[in-house]
């Protein structure tokens, strides 16, 4: 990765950077890590009891996070004591073996441990994501403690619970710091972020990149299609919005520069592309391996879910390079690469790891020994091109770099944990629910509009997958409690909270994309949010719709064919709508009416599906009579773009990257 990428990703990524070590710290978090990950492997093979690995895990995860986060450019004697107190607190859960028998009636040092536990995950997590989560997570415990004294008129005040009820919840049980949240670091995440890994050392993400040159790079809106192809592909990589737009743009941008996209249009283009990667299956962001906890399915039901709204999603961002591409006169570019089907020959086994993961799962294999099998798979396969193949050291910096990928998240779903756990002992997730529920009126589409907001507010402040760990516990009892089905409430509450990426006033990913086009931010992340805004929309279907479940493809084959027919064409009407392009600008008036009639589809019932359909024509009809045709350029010849330029712009992508190591 080149040292450009690498600062980009310290700036803009949700969690904080690590230290770049060296010498002692560094070979002790390489072993840390790579035993870590090799520990997460046994399990997979040998299982442990749920309150012995996962507080073994956090443990583990603890000391290399306070090794690893800090101010300092190295690490000081307080962060080398911090983390022994981490292992010896956290340890005292996996040598104590009736601990979470004795969670009603704590002993003295069950409670100093647990005090001493929850105030390390606590700093961990404001190394590792800034004070926002901890300052949050800080009120939940204050509100558990001194519920007790709230008014009656709160609604939400209870009867208060002493400091050994707390960390009995807290930190004794497996409904605190080593609940749920947790055991998806532990076990998903870690094995997800080895495969990663391993697919970067195998020449996969370069392959990837490759490939979308070579699908799309020639014709005029190619540029654009080529960056949101490489940006799915590279999120099976990176698993982060961020991450995948920076890579994606130390490549993609100088296409779309040579191509004649401004700026900010091509960071608007990147950062959509770059999010969309963590809602597309098959390597869906963490909240997604939550959600089938919690729901207790399957992953693949859950990349069942995921799927159409995904092709909705980039159906959205297509239309959107479409328009682009003939607004600012974009050409083409020849690209100097091999053709795809060349490539598909020589490197496309690259896609097989991929795939196997579905197929494992769909014949009933574990998400965990899916993983792994492709993880051995990807490694297999390294071997058949020589300059990509993983020798010892290549496995070892693959195995550290899976362990310093899950250092953060362990330390927020821990974090997240303990606000899990206060709101299951105070009843707190019923009563806001009920809040949401009275301040609007009873009215679903009322409420989910404000569990949107709420959602989107949490992103604001914590990363995604503390917010949805939150709002799962918070706002989906208010959306079930209306009718709506509890996995269309978790999958509406993750696709918001991954927006959360692209939404203002932060959207990290448009400003990371506008760092590197040199754009304007704010500009950017205006563009970015205009993008993807048919990915707002659509959640809303699946909640409030009447055929909205056909969306996550449940139902009978009736209802999900209609679903996705009319949603189709609802998202590009939307399309149209938002970019005001369909052979030549299109007049206000003709986008109300395309707008209004695309809400209308939106709806998903056959009577109000043929009125919008109606209202479209005419939208449509009032567009053509009007318009004046634009004079657009030619759609070929346009400059040559040598793959040798493309490798200056970001060496990562085709040269084997080493940033794997500690």
């Amino acid at each position: 990765m080149s040292q450009k990428t690498e600062e980009l990703l310290d700036e803009y990524e949700a969690e904080r950077p690590g230290r770049k070590l060296d010498g002692f710290p560094a070979r002790m978090v390489a072993a840390g890590g790579a035993g870590l990950s090799l520990f997460a492997i046994f399990w997979v093979f040998q299982p442990l009891a749920p309150q012995v690995y996962r507080p073994a895990f956090l443990a583990v995860a603890l000391l290399l996070t306070f090794i690893v986060f800090g101010r300092a450019k190295r690490p000081t004697v307080a962060d080398y004591v911090v983390a022994v107190l981490a292992l010896l607190a956290i340890g005292y859960a996996v040598f104590t073996p009736d601990l979470m028998r004795r969670a009603a009636r704590p002993e003295t040092l069950d409670v100093l441990f647990g005090v001493a536990s929850i105030l390390l995950v606590l700093e961990a997590t404001r190394r590792t994501t800034g004070w926002a989560l901890p300052a949050i997570c800080l009120a939940f415990l204050f509100y558990a403690y001194f519920g007790g004294l709230l008014p009656d008129w709160t609604q939400i005040g209870h009867k208060g619970y002493g400091i050994d009820r707390i960390v009995g919840q807290s930190y004794m049980g497996l409904e605190g710091i080593f609940g749920v949240p947790l055991d998806v670091a532990a076990t998903y995440i870690v094995l997800f972020a080895i495969y990663g890994a391993v697919l970067e050392f195998s020449g996969a993400a370069r392959f990837f990149v490759e490939i979308s040159f070579a699908a799309f790079g020639r014709s005029r809106t190619g540029p654009g299609r080529t960056s949101a192809l490489a940006g799915f592909l590279l999120g099976t990589v990176s698993g982060s919005g961020v991450a995948t737009t920076v890579t994606l743009g130390s490549v993609a941008w100088p296409l779309l520069r040579k191509a004649g996209y401004p700026k900010d249009q091509g960071g608007g283009i990147m950062a959509a592309s770059g999010i969309g990667a963590i809602l597309s299956p098959p390597t869906l962001g963490a909240a997604a391996f939550i959600i089938a906890e919690i729901l207790e399915v399957s992953y693949l039901q859950v990349l069942v879910y995921a799927l159409v709204p995904s092709v909705l999603y980039y159906v959205g961002i297509l239309m959107a390079i479409e328009a682009d591409a003939r607004r600012h006169a974009v050409h083409g570019l020849d690209i100097d690469t091999p053709g795809v089907l060349k490539l598909l020959a020589r490197w496309g086994y690259h896609f097989s790891s991929l795939f196997l993961i579905v197929i494992l799962l769909a014949v009933g294999f574990s998400a965990f020994r899916s993983v792994l099998i492709a993880t051995v798979v990807a490694f297999a396969l390294s071997f058949l091109d020589r300059r990509d193949r993983m020798g010892p050291k290549e496995v070892w910096e693959a195995l550290v770099a899976g362990a310093r990928g899950v250092l953060p998240i362990a330390a927020t779903t821990a974090a997240a944990g303990l606000i899990v756990a206060v709101v299951s002992l105070t009843g707190l997730g019923l009563k806001l629910a009920g809040l949401i529920v009275d301040l609007a009126g009873g009215s679903l589409a009322l409420t989910a509009v404000l569990s949107a907001v709420a959602v989107l507010i949490l992103g604001l402040a914590v990363p995604v997958t503390a917010s949805f760990i939150i709002a799962a516990a918070v706002v989906a009892p208010a959306l079930v409690a209306l009718g709506v089905e509890d996995f269309a409430a978790y999958m509406f509450i993750f696709y918001y909270a991954v927006l959360s990426e692209v939404s203002p006033p932060t959207a990290l990913s448009a400003f990371a994309a506008a760092a590197i086009t040199g754009g304007n931010g704010f500009k950017t992340m205006m563009l970015t949010c205009r993008y993807t805004l048919p990915a707002f929309l659509v959640p809303f279907a699946f909640v409030l719709a009447p055929k909205g479940e056909g969306l996550l493809l449940q139902g009978g084959l009736e209802t999900i064919a209609f679903a996705v027919v009319v949603s189709i064409i609802a998202v590009i009407a939307l399309g149209l709508a938002l970019e005001g392009w369909l052979r030549g600008e299109i007049a206000w008036p003709a986008r109300a009416i395309v707008g209004v009639a695309a809400l209308l589809l939106l709806w998903l019932e056959p009577t109000v599906t043929l009125i919008g359909l109606a209202v479209l024509a005419a939208g449509l009809a009032l567009h053509f009579v009007t318009r004046r045709p634009p004079e657009e350029p030619p759609s070929d010849g346009g400059d040559r773009f040598s793959r040798d330029q493309a490798a200056e712009s970001s060496p990562s992508m085709f040269s084997r990257s080493s940033s794997a190591s500690a």
